[in-house]
């Protein structure tokens, strides 16, 4: 276990540690993005969205170019992913002034992106999937590391997940990866062979999301729109799910988790600071 108690860091924003619970908002550039409100592909529409989530009180931006949905065949050419990244994050940087994170499983785009004024890795394959992408980690100004299935993994939710964090971990360490750069993202909608179904896994996981903050690094939740929301409540349409991604975001907060990444920044943030006033946390963010 590893203890973190002044926070870390994403690029200039301290996560966890006693900060307020921050904001990410996501800009996907994908058309073939899972909820299609999400996505902005020309150069006015890009810079109007990243404002908008700048003003409505985003800390931070998420940025991809290819939908990784794994109930998906989604998959681009590498160049056009890389083509996407380079074109929109300088947008995106001018007109919201936040640091902004690059969420890909392509070690190639993500170095591609922090090129281009990126500056955290969000990297969605937990450094398994690239070889490349640990050098890659390794010079971010933050790295997100999200858990996935692993081969010979425990059957227990919380201790696959944990298991998945660890290895990952371990490859971060041995590229160098600063520690205090490393926040820990449980993966919610992503486990789909396990032996529950997988809308049950992520309800399980949120339901236990306090247990995993013993490992000692701040903890990262998306569950915004998720399919796992669409299944519970009958919603199959990710347009009706942002009820369902405020209760489980809140839910979230309450379990500890340090950084919450959603389409719906307004509306989050509202929901996240009211849950930090009940639980007794600061009402207002401090500087970063």
């Amino acid at each position: 276990m590893y203890q973190l108690e002044q926070g870390t860091w994403l690029d200039t924003t301290r996560v966890g540690g006693g900060a307020p619970v921050r904001i990410m908002g996501v800009i996907n550039l994908s058309p073939e993005s899972f909820y299609s409100e999400s996505v902005r592909t020309g150069r006015d529409a890009l810079a109007a969205r990243a404002e908008a989530m700048a003003r409505e009180g985003a800390d931070l931006l998420d940025v991809g170019a290819m939908s990784t949905a794994p109930y998906n065949d989604t998959a681009i050419p590498l160049a056009e992913e890389i083509r996407r990244l380079e074109a929109a994050i300088p947008i995106i940087r001018a007109a919201s002034g936040l640091p902004v994170a690059v969420d890909s499983p392509r070690a190639p785009a993500a170095a591609a992106a922090l090129a281009a004024g990126a500056t955290t890795l969000n990297a969605i394959s937990g450094l398994h999937q690239d070889a490349d992408m640990a050098r890659v980690a390794a010079d971010a100004k933050g790295v997100i590391l999200m858990a996935g299935e692993r081969p010979g993994a425990p059957g227990d939710p919380v201790a696959q997940v944990l298991h998945s964090w660890q290895s990952s971990l371990a490859i971060a360490r041995r590229a160098g990866v600063d520690p205090r750069l490393i926040v820990l993202d449980p993966g919610i909608g992503f486990f789909r062979g396990g032996p529950l179904p997988w809308h049950e896994w992520d309800i399980q996981v949120l339901r236990q999301l306090r247990r995993l903050t013993d490992i000692g690094y701040p903890l990262f939740v998306g569950v915004s729109r998720k399919s796992f929301i669409g299944e519970r409540l009958q919603r199959p349409d990710p347009a009706d799910r942002l009820a369902g991604s405020l209760a489980a975001a809140t839910l979230a907060v309450s379990q500890g988790a340090a950084v919450i990444r959603t389409h719906d920044v307004g509306a989050t943030r509202d929901a996240v600071r009211l849950a930090e006033i009940i639980l007794g946390r600061p009402d207002s963010p401090d500087s970063p």
